[in-house]
């Protein structure tokens, strides 16, 4: 008997784009994967840290959101969420259930 139900198992070929780059008095090194998983919404990796959250343009819109993600202060999440406002995609809405 097997003690786990598979929910999903997918291969997916991705776009994947790494970027650093410094703000203020911080540096910032992030991974993004683009994927057709999670509804499209990009899959962000902090590489300094490994803290990585799922992120699109409304999203960045809440500077709390950013904040809690990414273990970082108000400042750099302004930062943040101007960088992203240029680099994420804009997402349409996907249901789970389609």
């Amino acid at each position: 008997m097997e003690l786990f139900e598979k929910l999903y198992d997918e291969n997916e070929t991705v776009k994947v784009r790494f970027v650093g780059f410094t703000g203020g008095e911080t540096r910032f090194d992030f991974g993004i994967v683009y994927t057709n998983m999670f509804f499209g919404k990009p899959l962000v990796v902090c590489m300094q840290t490994g803290r990585s959250t799922l992120l699109e343009l409304k999203d960045i819109q809440d500077l709390d959101f950013l904040q809690a993600a990414f273990k970082i202060n108000y400042a750099d999440a302004l930062e943040l969420a101007e960088f992203f406002k240029e680099t994420l995609p804009e997402v349409p809405f996907q249901s789970q259930y389609e």
